[in-house]
């Protein structure tokens, strides 16, 4: 089979990314040559290929700057309102290749690099992923960047600048290992320091009730630090701004706490204070109660709440009254959106300063905080709520704590006032948990104090409103909403696989990218044997180019004619890795029953991070990697079935093995999975999906039919009746002989010869303490999966049901997200305006 092509290559065949608009290509090289020699001070004898990768950045990031001062002068003159996204993670991965697709500079680019005698993807390569961000969360912050920015909405990401990111993972010996992700060890030529707005941010110290009113006082200061990250908006020339705060120790930092003699001591000392943006907590639906991690959340609600208020106050509205802002039209020029509990302190923190400072009284303060603030809830696992001990919140934060329990004391005599002598009801609602270790319950906290919460899938809502949050909906039903979350269409398509970009393009037009439900006219084209094709083919190549990566990256050489079965996610019990395993040990005692059968050969590919902390997610990625070794070296089973583990998988892995993959899983346990994006993505590229109904699947399912999703297992009734009966693992152990036939190869030592206890804690899980009930779904997957293996002999059929589920894509754009959260929670109305260019020639 011939070489597939680059991406270079294709975009030199295509049109998405044309050349219209830009400045030509000699004032291209210009520009790259110019930040070579002023801005890194290196001439062509001398530079590494990080110098031209840094020197394209600055070139490309000049077409931003215009736009990025337009955008914030057009801010100020229009005064819309602002839209404020709160959140601990943005997964932004790379942004020089984004930032060109969405300026339309990637052609003119590529042709400039190409003349220069440079390789444009290797520059790519060199780009340092920003991995803020743990996965699902962090990564949906980032899509709704993008679309905020191409709706033409006031919006500003808010979060903080870590130094080290989500870690670098290695597998050393089958085990995972951490690696610190000094991702700003070479600089960041996308950020701009802006010291001169550096706010204090203050801890500790104690809560005085005078004359004058309620004071905190002999706190702990320290300063946040904003970088400003530009985020273009897709061809409307709106550049949008990410700001994160960096910790910073003030210059008497510890000083006066020393003698002379101490002084080297206090100036060390600073570090402590530094620590606080040091590094991302890498835990995935997991709560850590930690003091650092308080101070993360609190740092980052309280810079940027100063940080509103002042541009409130600046703003033709607020500065009308030249004696005293009036705080009456915060909510109408204001939106903050909580993602997840984890900024659940702006809520006290905008009471404290609207009652402390501002001397508004409380009833006025609250209606403003809850008319502002709206919450985001993300999980339903218990492990994953927050619930931080007063004793902790005593210390750092006292006056919060005070005006939390104003808040829970105020909400209870209303709950009483609606359901008097209810004691259960209200202990079941009440922020404070009461226990051994008295806990303060930060979702509640959230419901409270704001006036819209949603879940992220339709299924995902009405478990919150049915169980997690019901008392809650059945106090204040008109405050639940549902928004399925999307994915921006402009990386997770456009970007990453371009060549199915143009034959869309080709077919449909333009207008698709940014506006996903045009992929509808798709429909017109599934019998169309061209477009099949097209394709087909273009699948393969991608997969060609993904074999020639992994072959490179991993030394394994696979059949690219095989089925590409990916599962790619954080490591979890509930995302139920384990069933996939099983999966594939079953395939390979078939293979070594009746090795002169026909198999439909498959690559099995899991990728994904375990939380350092996670035993059993360590243990499955160990699993992964034995069960690899044994199959990938089995000479019986040759080409037919490979087990292969993505070492470190992030943004950028994900852009080359999204396009490439033919089977997408989504096989958590019905009613664990708030909604997923990766299904997304893999749905826009041309995977088929092998899934349960949990989270966006059933969606998905809905949109595309179910007779193009291979949907299989127990629904979320299904489950509940089970937990209601209870779940004997042993049952399916004994009926099931080739499930038996695999825990016992786990439980002797088959795949860890060398230690055959090695995998006992997972069998030990699934037979007796599995939450997740692999076992109850193992048959109705294996069948399923016989079903897929059965469509893909047929490339034909397996391609329509390809092309319906890239036709029904459309709902999972973050822009129809993003248009739901503006007029439905933050009341405002996106706009396809573009602003007008910029005064500067060149742009």
């Amino acid at each position: 089979m011939s070489r597939p092509l680059s991406d270079y290559e294709k975009r030199k065949q295509i049109s998405v990314r044309g050349l219209a608009g830009v400045e030509n290509v000699s004032d291209l090289k210009k520009n790259f040559n110019r930040h070579l020699h002023f801005t890194l001070v290196k001439d062509r004898n001398v530079a590494t290929p990080r110098d031209y990768y840094f020197a394209l950045a600055h070139t490309v990031r000049d077409h931003l700057v215009g736009r990025w001062i337009r955008t914030q002068q057009y801010y100020y003159e229009k005064d819309p309102k602002r839209i404020y996204y709160l959140s601990l993670e943005f997964y932004m991965g790379r942004t020089l290749q984004n930032t060109m697709v969405n300026l339309g500079l990637q052609n003119a680019c590529d042709e400039a690099t190409y003349q220069l005698g440079l390789d444009m993807e290797e520059l790519q390569e060199i780009e340092e992923d920003a991995g803020l961000g743990n996965g699902g969360l962090g990564r949906l912050a980032a899509c709704f960047l993008d679309s905020m920015a191409s709706l033409g909405l006031a919006a500003y990401g808010y979060g903080i600048r870590y130094e080290f990111g989500i870690f670098n993972q290695k597998i050393s010996g089958g085990w995972q290992v951490e690696e610190a992700d000094d991702w700003l060890r070479y600089g960041n030529p996308w950020e701009k320091a802006r010291p001169e707005y550096m706010i204090p941010v203050h801890f500790y110290g104690r809560v005085d009730h005078g004359p004058d009113g309620t004071k905190w006082i002999d706190t702990q200061v320290i300063l946040a630090l904003p970088y400003d990250t530009p985020i273009p908006g897709y061809r409307n020339n709106t550049v949008n701004t990410m700001r994160l705060w960096s910790a910073r120790a003030p210059n008497e930092f510890n000083l006066k706490d020393f003698n002379v003699g101490g002084y080297i001591q206090a100036v060390l000392d600073r570090n402590l204070a530094e620590n606080i943006s040091r590094v991302l907590y890498p835990n995935d639906n997991f709560f850590e109660g930690k003091e650092l991690r308080l101070k993360q959340e609190y740092f980052v609600v309280a810079a940027t709440l100063q940080d509103i208020i002042r541009r409130f106050k600046s703003s033709k509205f607020g500065s009308r009254d030249p004696v005293r802002t009036s705080f009456e039209a915060f909510p109408d020029k204001v939106a903050i959106q909580l993602n997840d509990t984890h900024p659940s302190l702006a809520i006290p923190e905008l009471m404290r300063v609207l009652v402390d400072t501002e001397k508004l009284d409380w009833d006025k303060a609250w209606d403003i905080t809850v008319r502002t603030c709206a919450y985001t809830n993300h999980t339903v696992l218990p492990e994953a709520l927050e619930r931080w001990p007063v004793h902790l919140l005593e210390t750092l934060l006292p006056r919060h704590l005070e005006i939390i329990y104003e808040i829970n004391q105020r909400f209870l005599d209303r709950v009483n006032a609606m359901y008097p002598g209810d004691l259960d009801r209200l202990r079941r609602m009440s922020l404070v948990e009461e226990g051994s270790i008295k806990r303060i319950n930060m979702a509640h906290l959230c419901i409270v104090g704001s006036h819209v919460i949603n879940g992220v899938a339709r299924i995902h809502s009405d478990i919150l409103k049915k169980t997690v949050f019901k008392d809650f909906y059945e106090l204040e039903p008109h405050k639940f909403q549902n928004k399925t979350n999307g994915i921006t269409p402009r990386r997770w398509l456009v970007l990453c696989n371009p060549g199915l970009a143009e034959v869309i393009a080709e077919r449909i037009g333009e207008e698709y990218i940014s506006d996903l439900d045009h992929l509808k006219k798709l429909l017109a084209f599934v019998d169309d044997e061209g477009f099949i094709r097209d394709v087909a083919k273009i699948k393969q190549e991608n997969k060609l180019k993904f074999a020639a990566y992994l072959e490179e990256e991993y030394k394994v050489k696979i059949n690219p004619n095989s089925l590409f079965d990916v599962q790619v996610k954080r490591i979890h019990e509930y995302k139920r890795q384990l069933l996939n395993c099983l999966h594939v040990i079953t395939l390979y005692n078939r293979i070594k029953k009746e090795p002169n059968q026909y198999f439909v050969p498959r690559t099995v590919m899991i990728g994904g991070k375990a939380a350092p902390g996670y035993h059993m997610a360590k243990m499955i990625i160990k699993l992964v990697t034995a069960i690899g070794d044994v199959i990938n070296n089995d000479p019986v089973i040759g080409d037919r079935l490979k087990m292969i583990f993505l070492e470190n998988y992030r943004v950028s892995l994900a852009e080359k093995v999204v396009p490439a993959a033919d089977l997408s899983e989504q096989i958590s346990t019905a009613g664990t999975e708030a909604s997923g994006t990766g299904n997304m993505k893999f749905m826009l590229n041309g995977a088929l999906t092998i899934g349960t109904m949990d989270g966006a699947n059933v969606e998905m399912a809905e949109e595309a039919g179910e007779e193009n999703f291979f949907i299989f297992g127990m629904r979320v009734e299904d489950v509940e009746e089970m937990d209601r009966k209870g779940y004997c693992a042993k049952d399916y152990y004994d009926r099931i002989p080739e499930l038996r036939q695999v825990i016992d190869q786990l439980s002797s030592g088959f795949f860890s010869p060398k230690q055959p206890e090695l995998f006992k804690d997972i069998v030990n899980m699934l037979m007796n303490n599995d939450r997740f009930k692999v076992f109850a779904d193992y048959e109705a997957y294996i069948k399923c999966q016989e079903n897929v293996s059965a469509l893909y002999r047929n490339t034909k059929e397996w391609t329509k049901k390809v092309i319906k589920n890239i036709a029904t894509s459309g709902k999972f754009s973050s822009d129809r997200t993003i248009t739901q959260y503006a007029r439905e929670i933050w009341g405002v109305e996106p706009t396809r305006h573009k602003i007008p260019a910029p005064d500067d020639p060149r742009e």
